[in-house]
């Protein structure tokens, strides 16, 4: 029986899987990622389980959609009883660790993970909780506001900067280590940055590869007028009559984008020499937790079931799957049992626990035939939000709005809702019929709404009088490190060294 793989996990942040058709789109900067992609199964149709941080990351972590791990939004604890797919690993002997963002909420910022070297960018407390009881309510102190298109712009240092530069250096020492072989169990290694989320912040050296590029230009106007019900709330949400957004913000935006898409190919790039310096093979998976709207149908950022923000990328590089372009729709809630199967850990064990599939069968040729289901629930939405994408067809519902129908191989930009057409009147009868079947909406709602209530009474609590706060203390043992004097030196300097002996 062969030895389980080295597994690297390469995550990013709010990354459009519509320029990932087939790797990275033709006119982006990103050496590192195409030459992934040319030894990869390309998923050109990978959707989020829910198109905001923290409910995509629990459910692509754990292989279960939010209704089930319970993180409605970016402020709903991730529980300490719901398997990840680094408890599965762990327990099947895998060393387990994390550089950079998964968002955690609450106490438990391990969930599996042996060791973090980073703390998280976001904070872990109940601190960012919507409220359905508010509808019209826009929390100004953090949620999204068009700021982050009208400062679009460059900078050689930023917040985000900071922190995958140093998400990039822990994981690169971290390979480093390894490659040393005083563990002798196989590891994975999960690195994860915060970019290019916005703001649309980039270095020089990248923002200059994207001078006076087409893909720039501003997409297709709409006006708020021709908006559905829930990108109105989103542009609400986002305060759209507070900031005037010309052209030339726009185009700064998507120029600063695109920008950072380079920047992480290069942080990639980095990790890659690591593993190739060190002579280690690993699977490789490439994902993003959401995307980005870019302006599409006058949107920004997530919180969407459109393409923009609801595909993302998706590649894997593991020994005996033929690289190739697979069409069929699958979720980042499949990439859970997908690292059980690649490991050699029994499905038997992980399916009670997950809501995905393992992708191994469809990179081997079995055909699929199960619809990709996504939810939302957080804000910007006043009752939870659901879609269905199955073949060409891609269904939206939410109680409070009339439902969408999308044909996307004859519309891939989603301009003709086909909900109340008559030719398509079979094809909608179907999918409400899935969504009835799947999803008790109503005690959806009631649940999300009982946690909002809850986290609002716990966290006013906590935050007055002295403050623990749950954020992740990276730990560093400073007198294990290096050389000290309970270590035998000559021991120290060949067992630190590799390759030893030339």
């Amino acid at each position: 029986m062969s030895s389980p793989p080295n597994i690297l996990i390469l995550m990013v942040d709010q990354l459009t899987g519509t320029l990932f058709d087939d790797g990275p789109a033709a006119f982006l900067h990103a050496p590192n990622l195409r030459r992934l992609a040319d030894h990869s199964v390309r998923f050109a149709n990978a959707y989020t389980a829910s198109p905001l941080c923290a409910p995509a990351r629990a459910a692509f972590m754990s292989g279960a959609l939010p209704r089930r791990t319970r993180v409605y939004d970016n402020a709903a604890e991730f529980a300490s009883d719901i398997p990840t797919y680094a408890h599965h690993l762990r327990r099947a002997g895998y060393y387990t660790c994390l550089s950079g963002k998964m968002h955690f909420v609450g106490p438990d910022q391990m969930h599996g993970f042996e060791d973090r070297l980073t703390t998280d960018i976001y904070p872990a407390d109940f601190g960012w909780t919507p409220d359905y009881r508010k509808p019209n309510e826009r929390i100004d102190w953090w949620y999204h506001n068009l700021g982050s298109v009208t400062g679009a712009g460059v900078a050689e240092i930023t917040n985000q900067l900071e922190y995958d530069d140093d998400v990039c250096h822990q994981a690169v020492q971290k390979i480093y280590d390894l490659s040393r072989g005083l563990d002798a169990r196989p590891w994975c290694l999960t690195a994860s940055f915060t970019h290019p989320h916005d703001p649309f912040v980039a270095r020089r050296k990248y923002w200059d590869l994207y001078n006076d590029a087409p893909e720039c230009e501003p997409p297709e106007p709409r006006s708020y007028a021709e908006m559905d019900p829930h990108s109105k709330r989103l542009m609400d949400a986002c305060d759209w009559r507070g900031l005037t957004v010309t052209d030339d913000h726009i185009r700064r935006a998507r120029q600063g984008y695109f920008a950072n898409i380079s920047y992480i190919d290069d942080k990639i790039g980095e990790i890659f020499t690591a593993l190739e310096a060190t002579r280690q093979e690993a699977t490789v998976i490439f994902v993003s937790d959401h995307g980005e709207m870019l302006g599409r149908k006058g949107l920004w950022f997530k919180m969407s079931f459109f393409e923009g923000a609801a595909r993302v990328p998706l590649m894997i590089s593991a020994a005996g799957l033929t690289p190739q372009r697979i069409e069929t729709a699958v979720s980042t809630i499949d990439i859970t049992p997908t690292l059980c199967d690649l490991a050699g850990i029994s499905m038997a064990e992980i399916m009670p626990w997950t809501d995905g599939i393992s992708l191994l069968p469809l990179a081997m040729g079995t055909p699929r035939t199960e619809p990709v289901a996504m939810e939302y629930a957080a804000e910007g939405s006043i009752t939870p939000m659901v879609a269905l994408r199955m073949g060409a067809w891609k269904f939206i519902h939410c109680p409070a709005d009339p439902d969408q129908l999308f044909d996307l191989a004859a519309d891939p930009l989603e301009n003709h809702n086909l909900a109340a057409d008559p030719r398509a009147a079979e094809v909608l009868a179907h999918f409400q019929t899935l969504v009835a079947a799947r999803w008790d909406l109503p005690a959806y709602d009631a649940e999300v709404r009982q946690s909002q209530a809850r986290r609002w009474v716990v966290y006013q609590a906590l935050r007055n009088g002295n403050y623990y706060p749950w954020d992740y203390q990276p730990l560093r043992a400073a007198s294990e490190r290096y050389m000290r004097n309970h270590m035998d030196l000559n021991v120290l300097e060949d067992s630190k060294r590799f390759p030893r002996g030339e």
